[in-house]
């Protein structure tokens, strides 16, 4: 009604009433009257506010933000599955440093102490390349036969956490930021991982339960297939797991807290008897890796022997040679770790685990840790060990701004024979 009765005033050209004429709009660039816009029944007289173009703009402005935020996560999405494989020159050399007996039918043990880079983790194919052509070295040098035990270092295992990643994870300067690397390229993993653990450094725990199944089936498929491959018995130095224990033939992972195992393959690729938790892990571990039971130190049988396998730090406790004793050992393998480049001719540090030894009466700094190890690692020092014959064999190389050290030794009928250099891949043998 009320255009209607303007319009009509209009026609006429009788003046608007009162209450019309203020409900003119005028516009301000002609400066005349304008007619007001009815919408339905009612007369609009407001002029055009920000308010009704504004709005459009904000769900304009809100379906862009959300659209790229779709495709930022999807990008990243896309990122995380790729794997690019780079080329990578490995070094398969390896040198015979100690040979000790003649050889004979009773077998012998041979210790490995490999040089290793996270890019020979990028793939098992390559990990598998360089281990194997350490042995084919040994085989060509005659130290492999039936009743060969191989030894293989601590941690070995472990890395395989960098197995299938992203090319930014193998070329990190430091581990931090290769860790960091790691977590992005895995995030709904490492979420998981991180809510489940068990350790007071969730991180670090995180970064090595997020793979575990995975890890636990290449370790097997690894180290299996080489003790199948070479015929021979092998050590496979020691892997972190959560729960880990050996069912029908395979190592299975559990739930819970981390520990570092070590488990024995025969020479049919299989696990032979219980794997062996570490009992005493060093210090700085403690905050992920749970300490096994102190009264679990198991023997498995071997074609040369019964064996004993105590993991690092654990071969300094002489209350477990007497276990290993009152299970008939015969051979003791073990497979270690240290860290810093420099730390094997530094003062000695002392007991890095919460229980130190009453037998022990070495005191921090007063030798250098590799000397410690050698005076520690008590493997056929009689009356305490009466096995025959032993080795520690050490994990080498460089892990980004983490170095490595340890020199590989051997005892053999009470007798210390250690590798005077430490540059590259190592072998160490002993004839039974």
């Amino acid at each position: 009604m009320a255009c209607h009765r303007f319009m009509s005033h209009r026609l006429r050209g009788d003046p608007l009433p009162l209450n019309d004429r203020n409900s003119q709009l005028i516009d301000p660039n002609a400066q005349r009257p304008l007619a007001s816009r009815c919408m339905g029944p009612t007369l609009v007289s407001e002029p055009c506010t920000w308010s009704v173009v504004c709005s459009p703009m904000r769900k304009l402005l809100a379906f862009t933000v959300t659209l790229a935020l779709v495709a930022a996560v999807a990008a990243y999405l896309v990122w995380t599955q790729e794997r690019p494989v780079a080329h990578y020159l490995s070094d398969l050399r390896s040198t015979l440093a100690v040979n000790e007996g003649q050889p004979a039918d009773r077998g012998n043990l041979l210790g490995i102490q490999p040089e290793l880079f996270p890019a020979d983790y990028q793939s098992l194919e390559r990990l598998h390349l360089k281990l194997a052509a350490y042995l084919q070295n040994a085989r060509d040098q005659g130290l492999i036969n039936e009743k060969t035990i191989v030894v293989l270092p601590e941690h070995i295992g472990t890395w395989l956490m960098l197995t299938g990643e992203k090319n930014e994870v193998y070329q990190a300067l430091h581990v931090k930021d290769a860790m960091h690397w790691l977590s992005l390229s895995n995030p709904l993993q490492f979420l998981r991982a991180w809510i489940s653990a068990t350790g007071d450094d969730r991180t670090n725990d995180a970064y090595l339960r997020m793979k575990a199944p995975a890890m636990a089936r290449d370790y097997q498929v690894l180290f299996g297939g080489l003790a199948k491959e070479f015929g021979v018995t092998v050590v496979a130095g020691s892997i972190a797991l959560p729960n880990p224990s050996v069912s029908q033939g395979q190592l299975q992972v559990g739930h819970g807290a981390l520990f570092n195992a070590s488990v024995v393959f025969a020479a049919d690729g299989l696990p032979v008897g219980n794997l062996q938790r570490q009992l005493y892990p060093i210090y700085d571990e403690r905050g992920f890796i749970e300490p096994g039971d102190e009264n679990i130190v198991s023997v498995v049988d071997t074609p040369a022997g019964r064996l004993g396998v105590l993991v690092g730090s654990d071969s300094w406790y002489p209350d477990n040679y007497r276990k290993l004793n009152e299970q008939g050992a015969q051979l003791i393998a073990v497979p270690a770790f240290v860290l810093g480049r420099e730390t094997w001719d530094r003062p000695w540090r002392g007991f890095k685990s919460v229980s130190t030894p009453q037998e022990i009466s070495l005191k921090p700094e007063e030798l250098s840790e590799g000397e410690a190890w050698r005076r520690l690692t008590l493997i056929s020092q009689q009356p305490i060990s009466q096995a025959s014959a032993g080795m520690s064999v050490f994990l080498r190389g460089q892990f980004w701004d983490l170095g490595t050290a340890g020199q590989s030794f051997l005892s053999h009928n009470g007798q210390i024979n250690a590798d005077s250099d430490a540059r590259g891949a190592r072998l160490l043998n002993i004839w039974l």
